[in-house]
């Protein structure tokens, strides 16, 4: 399952006002707001809070980056598209 970490530890840390942290808080729940309506769900582990999805196709459309381990996130790939950018891609060194 696709995730990231929700980190707010610096959430309002650039703000210069009272007006400027509200705003920022209000954004942010907006944001919160329209993920779960797009079916993201919070998991809280020991020491994080994780914003999961179930649809690797919906989380990449909002451009999130999985930070699932790297040998999960290969067992994603079709096996032909695997081998359609071994194929395509070459190394080179030119001195």
């Amino acid at each position: 399952m696709s995730f990231f970490t929700w980190k707010d530890s610096g959430l309002t840390s650039d703000c210069s006002s009272l007006d400027a942290m509200a705003s920022r808080f209000e954004e942010t729940a907006n944001l919160m707001k329209k993920l779960s309506k797009k079916g993201f769900k919070l998991k809280k582990t020991l020491n994080n809070q994780l914003i999961i999805h179930s649809d690797q196709k919906v989380f990449d459309q909002w451009g999130f980056i999985s930070e699932e381990l790297p040998f999960k996130q290969l067992c994603l790939i079709p096996e032909e598209e695997s081998l359609l950018n071994r194929k395509n891609s070459s190394v080179s060194m030119d001195k």
